[in-house]
């Protein structure tokens, strides 16, 4: 995929679910993974161009494996121009040395977000965005109607109350494989999950029923994300298609 084609798929986002206002202040989390470092060079090609003008941060939890080095992050988001901060924690030692957590993702996300939502206030920032692609929220669907009976997956643009901060989603139009593509493309200094059970979730079991059921069902996967969309899911804004974005802004342009 290539740098255009990434920006509109995330200006789609961004426009139909107003997740930009101007002056607001954005903090990207950047795990060092590829879809973290793909929104990254997303948002700071947006910078240039967007009609409403945003700042652009970026941070880090460090969640204390020995082995990860973010060095080529740091010099990523020199070369862009980005302010970056790494926040230091203890998150690897209390799940897998004290408290040797047998299912650890969930308390490990919450830990994760909690130290990332902290820091980001204390930056200065309104919003996070998260690297949230289409197949994350469509494997989160999956795992919510396979483990807890409903039909549910995140919103693209939540407000947290108690911090007083929005979490936007601007990648939820782009799928992973074109991620991939753009990480290999771009030369991604990706920073190599040290996580002892990645690839042993719950979520990566849905990835691979995703990739099964859309090999047997052609097209199921889109299918999927349509009724996502489609879904009235409780805590989802509205929704502007962008068509009718352009139709407006067309007969906008034609009465001036």
């Amino acid at each position: 995929m290539k740098l255009q084609q990434l920006l509109s798929q995330t200006r789609k986002a961004i426009d139909e679910y107003q997740m930009i206002e101007e002056g607001d202040h954005i903090a990207v989390g950047i795990s060092g993974g590829k879809d973290s470092l793909t929104l990254l060079y997303a948002l700071h090609g947006l910078k240039r161009f967007y009609p409403k003008k945003f700042e652009l941060s970026a941070i880090t939890v460090d969640l204390g494996y020995s082995e990860c080095d973010f060095t080529p992050v740091v010099k990523l988001c020199e070369d862009l121009g980005v302010p970056y901060q790494i926040v230091k924690t203890d998150i690897a030692h209390i799940l897998f040395e004290e408290r040797k957590e047998p299912n650890p993702c969930s308390l490990c996300a919450k830990m994760r977000k909690g130290a990332l939502n902290q820091a980001v206030k204390e930056m200065g920032c309104n919003k996070v965005a998260y690297a949230h692609h289409k197949d994350d929220i469509i494997e989160t669907m999956l795992l919510s109607l396979i483990f807890e009976g409903r039909f549910y997956s995140f919103s693209p643009k939540t407000y947290l109350d108690r911090m007083d901060l929005t979490v936007i989603r601007p990648m939820m139009f782009v799928d992973e494989a074109d991620v991939i593509g753009f990480k290999n493309k771009y030369d991604l200094p990706v920073v190599t999950s040290r996580c002892p059970i990645d690839g042993y979730t719950k979520r990566q079991y849905a990835k691979e029923l995703v990739k099964e059921l859309n090999h047997e069902h052609s097209g199921a996967k889109q299918r999927m994300f349509t009724a996502i969309l489609n879904g009235n899911i409780k805590g989802w804004p509205e929704r502007i298609p962008h068509v009718l974005m352009i139709k407006r802004t067309s007969f906008i342009d034609h009465m001036l």
